[in-house]
């Protein structure tokens, strides 16, 4: 080889080597970043919130089931409450059915087309659209778990989701739901014994069919949030260095690894010391 081509040789290796540790240094970077963007995005839904519940006088429900009995859990209705079925804002007289029309069920409130009366009558959505990146962050139950694949509910219900994006098999690059439990206010407990309990705060419940549904690549997959008894543990270990002093609502988050209730699920509380 000529001294010429060693020395082209070791350029396009030193560039070589050089390219692979800045792409490792930008990859480091982003996953020291993903996690400081998710803390700013629960802020900007706990403003949201605090917003619904001056309008409302209480925070949105988290119920498992409808006022039917029909399976529409915590996750879709804080996408609900904060942006609406459509996206295009939350109507006033919903009562969380999961076929989206009002409480006597002759209305629905969330047309595909929906009328100008129909828009004038939503409320905005409950944050700074500015401060909340949103692209990314709202997709539809069957682009993260596939058609077929969300259980009880209709893939075509919307859900916000965690900045901790992955391709799923679906082809669509998502987070996972963020959950949201609202709190009873006069319950006092967190009983791993009684999950059952009516006297419990939060209720598993609430999101369980959800979790159920596995992992988007694994409909196998085990969320440790699912074993009721652990939901309490897990929250009561969190619970006890609370950002929040009054407990209203957990919002979680599945974080970097996308299983609930393992060290780097994220939401408006601080990692436990322990779990």
């Amino acid at each position: 080889m000529k001294p010429k081509d060693r020395s082209r040789l070791k350029i396009i290796l030193v560039c070589t080597v050089l390219v692979c540790l800045l792409a490792v240094l930008v990859d480091s970077f982003r996953r020291f970043l993903l996690p400081l963007k998710e803390t700013a995005i629960v802020h900007t839904l706990e403003g949201g919130l605090e917003m619904w519940r001056s309008e409302f006088d209480v925070y949105p429900p988290s119920d498992a089931n409808d006022p039917n009995g029909v399976p529409y859990c915590g996750a879709m209705r804080l996408c609900e409450a904060l942006m609406g079925r459509d996206l295009k804002g939350f109507h006033p007289k919903s009562a969380f059915r999961a076929d989206g029309r009002d409480e006597t069920g002759t209305r629905q409130l969330y047309p595909s087309d929906p009328d100008p009366n129909n828009l004038r009558a939503r409320s905005r959505w409950y944050f700074d659209e500015d401060g909340l990146m949103i692209d990314g962050l709202v997709h539809r139950l069957s682009d993260i778990y596939g058609v077929g694949r969300t259980g009880p509910f209709d893939g075509n219900l919307p859900v916000l989701c965690d900045v901790f994006i992955r391709r799923h098999k679906t082809g669509i690059k998502a987070g996972m739901p963020l959950l949201y439990y609202r709190a009873n206010p006069v319950s006092t407990v967190l009983d791993a014994n009684n999950p059952d309990s009516p006297a419990n705060i939060f209720n598993y419940r609430d999101n369980h069919a959800l979790l159920a549904l596995g992992t988007p690549r694994d409909a196998k997959a085990r969320h440790p949030l699912t074993d009721p008894s652990a939901f309490y543990k897990i929250v009561q270990a969190r619970k006890e260095l609370q950002i929040r002093p009054d407990c209203a609502y957990l919002l979680i988050s599945a974080g970097p690894d996308g299983l609930y209730g393992t060290k780097d699920d994220q939401g408006n509380f601080l990692p436990p010391k322990s779990q």
